[in-house]
């Protein structure tokens, strides 16, 4: 039976659920919201210690600006709301991206609430927000060269933004789309993948259990026989 440490999940196909279901994307982005809510418990339920959840991407600026405020405004409302609720679960808060380029109003809001939980122990939850695996590695290898020190495995990873997080065990994928979207390319170069057909606002609990049963029965050689 393999033990579950971290899973990271890519929370695909809001705005199309959306528009199936509510005639709008942004309804689709709050209905999501709820879905990660339920997850994050059942993966406290589960004892999982590491979470990390694809919320924003580099490449999501070029989407309209209506809709990218608004995922602004839903995530502005989340934290103010619910940072307190997650605080007294345990979650301890890590933003991985570039924070600089969102509001400032954001910005110091993201700042607050990972000095709020940091010091967590239940749940270690990294939000990937403004997030791309490319620049990701690039910031790292400047890091690297930045500190003097050798380029090598070791070194990159400590300088990745989940340096104080194990590699995922397995990455689960909504909205029947097969491919990476630039999301941790380094760090899932052995997990498990799940492309799940089901857009993220209809992904449930028993969707969630269902995958980890599989995984604790998958044989994982790591190159091996």
């Amino acid at each position: 039976m393999n033990p579950v440490k971290h899973v990271a999940i890519i929370m695909d196909g809001n705005g199309r659920w959306g528009i199936k279901n509510k005639k709008s994307r942004n309804l689709g982005h709050r209905s999501g919201l709820f879905t990660a809510e339920r997850i994050i418990k059942h993966t406290i339920k589960k004892k999982i210690k590491y979470l990390t959840l694809f919320a924003f991407s580099t490449e999501n600026w070029k989407r309209p600006k209506q809709e990218i405020n608004f995922l602004f405004k839903l995530l502005e409302e989340f934290f103010l709301k619910k940072m307190n609720n997650l605080h007294s679960q345990g979650i301890k808060l890590k933003v991985i991206g570039d924070k600089k380029p969102f509001p400032r109003k954001i910005f110091k809001i993201l700042l607050e609430s990972e000095k709020l939980t940091k010091n967590n122990k239940i749940l270690h939850l990294n939000l990937a927000l403004n997030y791309g695996s490319k620049f990701e590695l690039i910031n790292a290898i400047n890091l690297i060269i930045k500190k003097k020190i050798i380029i090598n495995e070791s070194n990159l990873k400590k300088n990745l933004y989940t340096s104080d997080s194990p590699d995922p065990d397995f990455l689960i994928r909504t909205g029947n789309t097969n491919r990476l979207s630039n999301f941790l390319l380094w760090q899932i170069a052995y997990s498990e993948i799940f492309f799940i057909k089901k857009m993220w606002p209809d992904f449930t609990e028993i969707d969630y259990n269902k995958i980890l049963i599989k995984f604790k029965t998958t044989k994982r050689n790591f190159g091996n026989i």
